[in-house]
């Protein structure tokens, strides 16, 4: 995955095989502190959606995410190192919780440029995924996606997204967030179900 600046990426991956990658509550948590502690420094996060066999961002690359650095004899951007750090230890504790080794997720995370009004949809579509899996009926009942934040517009200390600039970005209107977030969209990048 190679980023460049200013542009919005729908960043994914699973778990090896399809295979769950949260198994109690608390590692959805687990998961959101690594995040905001690895990557919120290395871009500005826009959505987010955690399943119980993969995860869904939106992101927007930004002068932190793009610079170059060594990790051993590799040479990656500062948000490869970011994704890599947060996955790697992420991995680490499940393993040692559920007492397993290896992978926990599939070798590549993807990075899927989104460009015109296809950040729009993909940010839509994160925020759908648990409904249209059928985990739950309606989007603000998953507690594991930024979805709650945009309702509310709640810009709180505690806010993995960037709210303000997704709403720039993304031409969100407030006023109408709640009913564009339920138009029926027909964007599916990943079958993961």
């Amino acid at each position: 995955m190679f980023l460049t600046e200013g542009d919005i990426f729908h960043v994914f991956n699973r778990g090896n095989n399809k295979q769950p990658i949260f198994f109690k509550p608390e590692n959805y948590d687990y998961f959101l502190k690594n995040l905001s502690r690895y990557l919120t420094p290395v871009c500005d996060i826009l959505a987010w959606c955690l399943m119980p066999n993969h995860f869904h961002l939106l992101i927007q690359a930004n002068q932190q995410s793009v610079p170059i650095i060594r990790d051993g004899s590799f040479e990656r951007q500062q948000f490869s190192q970011g994704i890599k750090q947060l996955l790697s230890s992420y991995t680490k504790a499940v393993n040692k919780q559920e007492g397993r080794t290896g992978s926990l997720f599939q070798q590549k995370t993807k990075a899927l440029l989104t460009e015109g009004g296809h950040a729009q949809t993909a940010f839509h579509y994160i925020h759908q995924n648990p409904m249209k899996a059928g985990l739950v009926k309606k989007m603000e009942d998953w507690s594991h996606s930024s979805f709650r934040e945009y309702r509310e517009m709640n810009k709180s200390e505690n806010s993995i997204c960037n709210i303000k600039l997704a709403t720039e970005l993304l031409d969100l209107n407030p006023a109408r967030f709640y009913e564009d977030s339920y138009q029926v969209l027909n964007f599916n990048p990943v079958d993961f179900e």
